[in-house]
C-alpha cells in the first residue's frame, strides 16, 4: 500500500512539475509580441553589418553622442521610465559598466522617453554609465538595431570597428548573466 501511495504521489509531482514548466513556456511564447516588419524605406542592421551614422542627444549635458563607427566596444541599452524590468536591470547595468572600468566596454543608456521622464526616473535610480535621449517610434534607433518586437529593455553589442554583433529583448537578471551573454559567440 505504500508503494502504491509513493508512486501516486510520485506522478502527480511529476506531471506538476511538466505542467508548470510547460506553461511557463507557453506564456513566454506567447507573450511576446510579434516581431514586425521595419516601415517602408528603413533598414535594419543585422548582427556583422556595420551600424548606418547615428546620433544621438545626451540627457544630461549638451551635446551627442555618436552610437557608431570604430572605438570601444558598446553595449548599447535601450530603456523608458515606465519599464518595470527597466529598473531593476539598471543597477545590473551600472555595476557591469564600473567593472569595464574605461578600456572594456562602453555601456550607453538610451531613453526612450521624454527628458523629464528620464531625468526623474535617473534621480531614483542613478547610474555612472553615459544617457542618450531618443524620442521612441517606428523608426528609433533600437528599431534600427533590430527591435522587432518593441520591446523594453532592448540591448545591442556593439563591436570595436562599429558591427553589430548581437541583440538581446528583455531584462539581464543578474550580473553574471550579463557578463555570459557579452561572453558567448553569437548565435
Amino acid at each position: 500500500m505504500k508503494r502504491e501511495a509513493f508512486l501516486t504521489w510520485g506522478a502527480i509531482v511529476v506531471l506538476g512539475a511538466t505542467s508548470a514548466g510547460l506553461g511557463w513556456w507557453l506564456g513566454h511564447r506567447t507573450m511576446l509580441p510579434a516581431e514586425q516588419p521595419p516601415p517602408p524605406g528603413l533598414v535594419q542592421v543585422e548582427p556583422g553589418q556595420a551600424l548606418p551614422p547615428m546620433t544621438l542627444p545626451y540627457l544630461a549635458q549638451a551635446g551627442e553622442r555618436r552610437l557608431d563607427g570604430p572605438g570601444r566596444p558598446r553595449l548599447i541599452n535601450y530603456w523608458a521610465s515606465w519599464c518595470g524590468p527597466c529598473r531593476k536591470e539598471m543597477p545590473i547595468l551600472d555595476a557591469f559598466a564600473a567593472q569595464q572600468g574605461g578600456n572594456g566596454i562602453q555601456v550607453l543608456g538610451v531613453a526612450l522617453d521624454t527628458a523629464e521622464e528620464a531625468r526623474a526616473f535617473l534621480r531614483e535610480v542613478p547610474v555612472g554609465f553615459e544617457t542618450l535621449l531618443e524620442t521612441p517610434g517606428p523608426r528609433d534607433s533600437s528599431v534600427v538595431l533590430g527591435n522587432r518586437r518593441n520591446i523594453l529593455p532592448f540591448t545591442a553589442l556593439v563591436d570595436d570597428q562599429g558591427r553589430l554583433v548581437k541583440t538581446r529583448y528583455g531584462e539581464f537578471p543578474s550580473l553574471q548573466a550579463l557578463d555570459e551573454w557579452v561572453r558567448a559567440p553569437a548565435e
